[in-house]
């Protein structure tokens, strides 16, 4: 019969890439992939309960740009799969950050050759290719932004803004290695680049339709659900002020208040539960203790 925590981890890995089991992360011995336990992605990508809210944060800010949202919209299941969404984006930075080398560069490989095939025309009439360097900026600076965001509200609000800076840089040779350019590599510089992509951003009915699928997304199992709207209310609560006021749903303090005091509760159940979540079994492979980050 499982244990609490092991049910509490099973019901977990529903959500995240490694219930694909396509790749195992404590393997090969020795191998560091593209990082290795030394650097800050680890440390920052470790910790599930941010990266959930962060992730659902950084697909809500996302799909604000109408390329970007296009392509999701033309070429993919999301709509009766939002959580295999959810899974293989989660796959995607969990064998990047930790895989071994040959599984990181394989699926590099693979979402490049997926890329190639997603184009269109988005519904402002504008053409766009997953494949464009500016748009892969744009999806990976939304991405880690909200991870950082994530990390500083709900794991460690004393990190410095040098390792904020080293963190910026290291996640952005995953983007560089899929083709994004200009790729900034600073809090002041995401800063800015975040505000200068604000006129490009837009919340219409086919942004709103896409917000209310995440929102509604089922949960792996009933007692999941609370859960789920916790971390969707703090991914919200976790965008830009101005992204909250433009999709005409700010956060006020009341609701930050709670849901900061629910996300504690839920992080300290969760960094309880998951024993062996990519952190643990890529430290498993570099043959270091696993029990402390």
């Amino acid at each position: 019969m499982m244990t609490i925590r092991q049910r509490i981890e099973q019901q977990v890995f529903r959500l995240n890439g490694l219930s694909l089991n396509e790749f195992d992360l404590s393997q090969p011995p020795g191998d560091p992939g593209l990082f290795g336990p030394d650097h800050i992605i680890w440390r920052i990508h470790g910790d599930f309960p941010a990266m959930l809210c962060g992730g659902i944060s950084a697909l809500m800010l996302q799909m604000l740009h109408p390329a970007a949202l296009a392509g999701v919209w033309d070429h993919s299941n999301f709509r009766e799969d939002m959580l295999g969404r959810l899974r293989r984006t989660s796959q995607f930075i969990a064998v990047t950050t930790f895989g071994n080398t040959h599984d990181a560069h394989l699926l590099l490989d693979r979402v490049k050759r997926i890329h190639l095939r997603v184009s269109g025309v988005d519904n402002t009439g504008k053409a766009y290719a997953a494949s464009d360097p500016h748009l892969l900026t744009w999806v990976h600076v939304a991405e880690t932004s909200r991870f950082l965001a994530a990390h500083l509200r709900y794991k460690n609000p004393q990190l410095s803004v040098a390792d904020q800076n080293r963190y910026y840089a290291e996640a952005a040779l995953i983007a560089e290695a899929l083709g994004a350019q200009q790729v900034p590599k600073s809090v002041p510089a995401v800063e800015a680049y975040l505000q200068a992509m604000r006129p490009a951003l837009v919340f219409d009915d086919r942004t709103r339709e896409v917000l209310q699928l995440l929102v509604n997304a089922p949960a792996p199992s009933r007692l999941a659900k609370p859960g789920m709207r916790v971390m969707l209310t703090a991914g919200r609560a976790l965008l830009p002020d101005w992204a909250q006021q433009l999709m005409g749903q700010p956060v006020g303090p009341l609701t930050q208040w709670r849901v900061d005091k629910e996300m504690a509760v839920m992080a300290a159940l969760l960094r309880w539960s998951i024993q062996r979540g990519a952190w643990a079994r890529a430290m498993q492979r570099m043959g270091r203790d696993a029990r402390y980050r």
